[in-house]
């Protein structure tokens, strides 16, 4: 099983290899994994195919997380690989340092991750531990080198900073009446040149947001 056919099985579901790489013994991926792959939307055209899935139309709770389950858990047992997720009880699997092993994402100027193609916008839906050892690609470039970094200044309250994320502060300016970051998403992520170009619809940032602030 080469990477493009395990990419040609996700793109039938809306879904790409967000990176990779090959994790050694500290790295806390599954035991006897040899080549992880980080999984994430493929835009634009994820959320118009999400919204027509089970998960999202039989009114239960998580519905993004119960068809990340389903799909990529299926396509874990059909390559006799383990699915991995990010979200669940813990202890959690290190993401965030995958996304950092992969090449393909960075500490951005505001510490989110920003990744090589979606930008501000990156995000996992889970990864893919496979058993047998991959060719990667080279990683990309670090998009914000270069870059005028509009993320610095874009959170109307400042809770984005290169020092630390106030968490409170963008609370509450989520609970103030007439923001935009909740109902098209944070206005930092959106500033990002790289979010730009990744298609991701408002609807789908707004979803998360609402998760994010309940």
């Amino acid at each position: 099983m080469s990477l493009s056919d395990i990419a040609a099985r996700l793109a039938a579901h809306r879904l790409a290899v967000f990176g990779g790489f090959h994790p050694g013994p500290g790295d806390g991926a599954p035991r006897g994994t040899q080549t992880l792959l980080l999984i994430g939307p493929d835009e634009p055209g994820f959320w118009a195919h999400f919204t027509e899935q089970p998960e999202w139309r039989d009114g239960r709770p998580d519905p993004m997380d119960r068809w990340s389950r389903r799909v990529i858990g299926r396509i874990a047992c059909d390559l006799r690989a383990k699915a991995v997720f990010p979200f669940g009880r813990p202890p959690f699997a290190p993401f965030y340092a995958w996304a950092l092993a992969s090449g393909r994402a960075w500490p951005s100027p505001v510490q989110l991750l920003v990744h090589d193609r979606a930008g501000l916008m990156v995000s996992y839906r889970g990864a893919l531990a496979l058993r047998h050892r991959l060719v990667l690609p080279p990683p990309g470039p670090n998009p914000c080198t270069g870059c005028a970094r509009p993320c610095l200044t874009a959170c109307p309250v400042g809770a984005l900073t290169p020092a630390a994320y106030d968490v409170p502060a963008c609370q509450s300016h989520l609970a103030s009446p007439g923001n935009d970051c909740l109902a098209a998403g944070c206005r930092a992520r959106r500033a990002c040149p790289q979010s730009k170009s990744y298609g991701r619809v408002e609807p789908q940032s707004a979803y998360h947001m609402s998760m994010f602030h309940k």
